[in-house]
């Protein structure tokens, strides 16, 4: 068994576990802060949830850090109807190069673990929150 199957294990049942074994929406706990993604833990982590936005950001990004705080409150204020990830380019470059991913900060949009949409760009939390609602 390789590290990929291992955290794709841990994933799925830190899932069942947040949710009480029950499957489905209205059991399941939503975070309120952020989650780390990761070139190991992507898929699972955006096909556990109806609704998640990744912010593909690095250390050394001025405009990313401008915007992680923003995230962070949107995290915390739609809790129970988004998900939040933050995935470090320069740690995770599988997934960055899977999604084309060629400026950051780029916050993608995926529902029921497909991409949806994209928002390139340190933009003000109002953009960010009219493009959000789309999909809510």
């Amino acid at each position: 068994m390789d590290d990929s199957e291992l955290e794709r294990i841990k994933m799925k049942k830190m899932a069942e576990l947040l949710s009480g074994g029950k499957k489905g929406e209205e059991s399941m706990e939503w975070p309120s802060e952020p989650v780390e993604a990761t070139d190991m833990n992507f898929d699972e982590l955006v096909s556990t949830y109806p609704l998640v936005v990744v912010d593909f950001w690095a250390a050394w990004c001025a405009p990313c850090r401008a915007i992680a705080p923003i995230v962070k409150e949107l995290a915390h204020d739609y809790a129970g109807k988004i998900v939040f990830a933050k995935l470090n380019v320069d740690e995770n470059p599988r997934t960055a190069a899977r999604f084309g991913i060629m400026s950051i900060p780029t916050l993608l949009i995926f529902r029921e673990g497909k991409p949806v949409d994209a928002i390139i760009g340190a933009v003000p939390r109002r953009a960010i929150e009219s493009k959000l609602r789309q999909y809510l």
